[in-house]
């Protein structure tokens, strides 16, 4: 699963690490992948990725694979983390005159033994370059958080247009099944307005579980944790929670049909 959003601060990374670490602790394994140069997946769950650390840059430029790289969580025996490093930044252009350029990914993936894995999330950096893409061309799904706030849902419609480009030419497979609310305020309209027109919007591929603004959740990078296990009983760590609760019931379901 990709997740996804061109837009930066709508809470990628927050979420992909939340929803990581609480689908771990209910006995789910889990691979983290982090392809945001900045690093900050890595840096919420404990591993090194300073400049010079096999990263996945060189799997995307130099054909490493995937399982030289990835690290288990310390302390979150269910949870791995492939790390990213500064290096990334220089991947958007080193990929472009190379062959396959748009599923380096995918053919990472597709060589690593994921057979115990029950899920995959991709942190894609804030644009819609060819690292995006190739997080879209690697993945079933596509996860888009939404902040509500008064933009929200401004460059949506060339988020889903390139979701639909890479469907087309790239990965039949690629669906957007599932939007995640975050940063809701409840104590302003605004809020449940832009709630409400989402939901219109999207239906049922919106969880009804939401995420509030929480200080919490927005410290607890800093201790290289996830809110999961920074402060268990806040109220963002009890939403995230319950989304990846969703999350993993919506999974059963489509696996049972």
């Amino acid at each position: 699963m990709t997740v996804a959003n061109q837009k930066g601060g709508v809470g990628k990374t927050t979420t992909t690490v939340n929803l990581a670490a609480a689908l771990s602790m209910h006995g789910q394994r889990v691979l983290v992948v982090d392809l945001d140069p900045q690093g900050n997946a890595s840096t919420a769950l404990a591993t090194e990725h300073r400049s010079g650390v096999p990263s996945v840059y060189q799997v995307l430029v130099d054909n490493l694979p995937l399982d030289s790289i990835v690290k288990p969580v310390p302390e979150m025996p269910n949870l791995y983390c492939a790390p990213a490093t500064l290096d990334l930044a220089g991947a958007e252009i080193e990929l472009v005159p190379m062959v396959g350029r748009e599923t380096r990914l995918k053919r990472a993936l597709s060589a690593f033994d994921s057979m115990e894995l029950d899920y995959i999330l991709i942190d894609c950096p804030p644009s819609l370059g060819l690292l995006t893409v190739n997080a879209m061309a690697a993945a079933q799904e596509v996860l888009i958080p939404i902040q509500c706030e008064y933009y929200a849902l401004e460059g949506l419609t060339q988020l889903m247009q390139n979701v639909e480009l890479v469907r087309v030419h790239l990965n039949q497979e690629l669906n957007v099944s599932t939007i995640l609310l975050t940063m809701y305020d409840g104590r302003t309209r605004l809020a449940s307005q832009v709630a409400e027109e989402v939901r219109s919007h999207f239906g049922d591929t919106v969880l009804k579980a939401v995420i509030p603004r929480s200080v919490r959740v927005s410290e607890a990078p800093s201790y290289s944790q996830s809110v999961i296990t920074y402060d268990p009983g806040s109220s963002g760590a009890l939403a995230y929670k319950e989304a990846a609760r969703e999350m993993a019931h919506r999974g059963a379901a489509v696996a049972g049909a």
